[in-house]
């Protein structure tokens, strides 16, 4: 089989189903929620790693204002279908941008940043991080603040479950196709926070026939933000929030 894709690229099976994948993820249950709180009402939002869209929609939906980036284009292209069916008075909060969130060159000011569902930890916890805090800093407005959410590191070095046997199957549409997830390979650097892992995807159609398979690699970085976040000017706001047993968000405040 060829090389393991990256997650969320143009031809894998993870981004073409990622709003399938989340809805079935229950870790995330909340995270609306907790982002929302942290905005005054009618606020400003910038969402790095954006996405589909999922956390910018629901904001919006809670009359937020909300600026969604990100890196990869086949994510914002489903983003952007789903923005021209809203409604106009929602249409109009939210807009999306490709960008990279390691070199934010904005021209405007945010009541929030979020980085929400391990979004940095997608990227190496050295000069990467620096670089988006210093940005972060830079867009928020006085008095601002920063949510970023992370995974704990014991919740990513456990073994691998059978390859054969598959973390989630779920039904794709009414003609009976389904989408199957198996870990191929998983590997734990500790001393370095780094953790690797090889997912299957497997789409099957309704006589359990495959139709296509897609081979990727999920790279997360797990490292403490705050040194990052202090040396950007920023302001830990309290203990880190648990959500979904598997991660933590931290708040961090512009003074």
């Amino acid at each position: 089989m060829p090389e393991p894709r990256p997650y969320y690229s143009d031809k894998g099976l993870s981004a073409a189903f990622y709003d399938l994948i989340t809805a079935q993820d229950a870790s995330l249950a909340g995270d609306v929620e907790l982002y929302a709180s942290l905005a005054p009402a009618g606020g400003s939002v910038l969402e790095l790693g954006t996405g589909t869209g999922r956390v910018a929609f629901a904001l919006a939906e809670k009359g937020l204002s909300v600026l969604g980036l990100d890196i990869a284009p086949s994510m914002l292209a489903q983003a952007q279908t789903k923005h021209a069916l809203r409604g106009p008075d929602l249409a109009a909060r939210i807009r999306f941008r490709r960008g990279d969130m390691t070199a934010l060159q904005l021209d405007e000011s945010f009541d929030l940043v979020i980085c929400p569902f391990f979004g940095l930890a997608h990227l190496p916890a050295g000069a990467a991080w620096r670089n988006v805090f210093t940005g972060v800093a830079g867009a928020l407005k006085p008095g601002g603040k920063a949510a970023f959410h992370l995974p704990r590191a014991e919740s990513l070095a456990g073994p691998a479950p059978p390859r054969e046997r598959a973390v989630l199957q779920v039904s794709v549409d009414d003609a009976g196709r389904r989408l199957s997830i198996f870990v191929h390979e998983r590997k734990a650097k500790a001393a370095i926070g780094r953790f690797d892992q090889v997912v299957d995807y497997v789409l099957t159609d309704a006589r359990g026939r495959e139709e296509r398979r897609s081979r990727e690699r999920l790279t997360y970085y797990v490292a403490d933000p705050r040194p990052f976040a202090e040396a950007a000017g920023l302001r830990l706001e309290g203990a880190p929030t648990p959500l979904g047993g598997v991660g933590e968000v931290h708040v961090f405040a512009k003074p």
